[in-house]
């Protein structure tokens, strides 16, 4: 298609303006008479997450109701059918300025809705009057927001989370080190009743032996030589009322299980060199990367404490097992390290492909530390060349860097990966059809059309 050019010099075709609006700074979505996006260019990847392909088809109020932005601009645009202006914030922390504008026929009615939102740059306060209150401001934005996901296997797991987080349950969480165990524990903090008591959290392997004891259960006066002489309160009892959240429970001597235990069942400890018995209420969320069952049987762990913490487990995948997280948790820390660092960096498209297709054998944590350094490292543009070498070595069965250069071809590749993948899954065209919300007997024309190397002898 022919996009007509008064000044005859360049030929604008559809794919040149597409082009075009994939390269501006702002994100651009186009809303129908029904509020469903019929456009939006690549800069929403940035701002969500999430790739064009992922939003487009879908009505507002669906990916709103998700959580991917708030508040919503649309109801105000569609209810006074004039242009509208306010700043939202996305789930992966970009603060945008968004304006609305509505396009009216003939009959005053909104025939289509175009949107562009422009990313905030924070002013910052050099008063320094002022920086305690810009800390706590920013304290506070911290703690209100949600874990960063597109995973259906992480929802699957908040969604548990909020069913167990109203009650005094005991949680295990499980997983590889790195996948965000303690993130995970301070938002079932923050869904529960407790939420505006204390969280607290201890490294079980991160403190000596003998000291852990004293750090959990506290001691009275003279318990032991070098001891506060008015004793110390231990953080059991700093989070009475809340939640105390003991990472690498692995690691705790078995002495100290036998005081945990105690604690669980009764509710109540003695402090180091005390004979006071003291009460609290405290819910227990414990992490670990080892077996524990594996420990039981080596008599490194003991077997009814493991069953005392073990009333609802919760296992992380790893990154590796969630690759659709890369993106939104690789913008997440872009942002949040750009402020930082007082930087605005953007990652390029053949380096974000990179790090979909490393292996992350550290998790999110490992991602997190790249995207600090990148960011202080690179030039404006983060690229391949900035990424080191244990990231571009094994980068696993990827195949090379290549992407599509029309429409055509990106749609056409994007609908090959959906099909071949539904159907090495499903293996049957009515199961395809049901996984891709298509009829049966366009499952099955794209199946030969796609899948025939799999199909034969079948």
């Amino acid at each position: 298609m022919m996009i007509p050019n008064p000044t005859g010099n360049v030929e604008m075709t559809l794919e040149t303006l597409l082009k075009i609006l994939d390269y501006s700074s702002d994100e651009i979505f186009v809303l129908d008479g029904e509020a469903r996006i019929v456009y939006v260019n690549k800069v929403c990847e940035r701002h969500y997450g999430l790739k064009p392909s992922d939003v487009i088809g879908k009505y507002n109020l669906e990916l709103f109701e998700k959580g991917y932005w708030k508040p919503s601009i649309v109801p105000e645009v569609y209810r006074r059918k004039q242009p509208c202006y306010m700043k939202q914030q996305t789930y992966i922390g970009m603060e945008l300025l968004t304006t609305a504008i509505p396009i009216l026929n003939n009959k005053n009615e909104i025939e289509l809705v175009v949107i562009t939102s422009t990313q905030s740059q924070k002013m910052k306060v050099f008063n320094a009057g002022n920086e305690k209150s810009e800390s706590n401001l920013t304290q506070q934005s911290e703690e209100e927001k949600s874990i960063v996901t597109n995973s259906s296997k992480i929802k699957k797991i908040l969604e548990l989370c909020k069913k167990v987080a109203p009650t005094d349950s005991n949680i295990l969480i499980l997983g590889e080190s790195g996948t965000g165990k303690g993130a995970l524990s301070q938002y079932i903090h923050k869904v529960s009743n407790r939420r505006n008591r204390p969280f607290l959290a201890i490294n079980c392997a991160a403190i000596p032996e003998e000291l852990l004891e004293s750090e959990l259960f506290g001691y009275a006066k003279g318990a032991f030589t070098g001891a506060n002489k008015s004793g110390k309160q231990g953080l059991i009892e700093a989070a009475n009322g809340g939640t105390i959240f003991l990472d690498e429970i692995g690691e705790m001597p078995l002495s100290i299980q036998a005081k945990l235990l105690q604690l669980i069942q009764e509710k109540q400890f003695i402090p180091v060199g005390s004979s006071e018995v003291k009460k609290v209420d405290v819910r227990i969320i414990a992490a670990t990367n080892q077996n524990l069952e594996s420990m039981i049987k080596n008599k490194a762990f003991r077997e009814d404490l493991f069953y005392r913490l073990n009333v609802i487990d919760i296992l992380l995948p790893p990154l590796r097992e969630r690759r659709e997280d890369i993106v939104p948790l690789t913008y997440n820390f872009l942002n949040k390290f750009n402020q930082k660092y007082n930087e605005n960096k953007v990652i390029s498209e053949e380096c974000l492909y990179l790090l979909t297709h490393y292996s992350w054998p550290g998790n999110v944590r490992q991602l997190e530390n790249l995207i600090e350094r990148l960011v202080i490292i690179s030039n404006s543009m983060i690229d391949v060349h900035d990424l080191p070498d244990v990231i571009t070595e094994k980068i696993g069965d990827a195949p090379p860097v290549s992407f599509p250069k029309t429409l055509d071809e990106a749609l056409d590749q994007t609908k090959r990966t959906l099909v071949k993948r539904s159907y090495e899954k499903n293996q049957s065209s009515r199961k395809v059809a049901t996984d891709l919300g298509i009829s049966q007997t366009k499952a099955a024309r794209l199946i030969r059309q796609y899948c025939a190397e799999m199909t034969k002898g079948q």
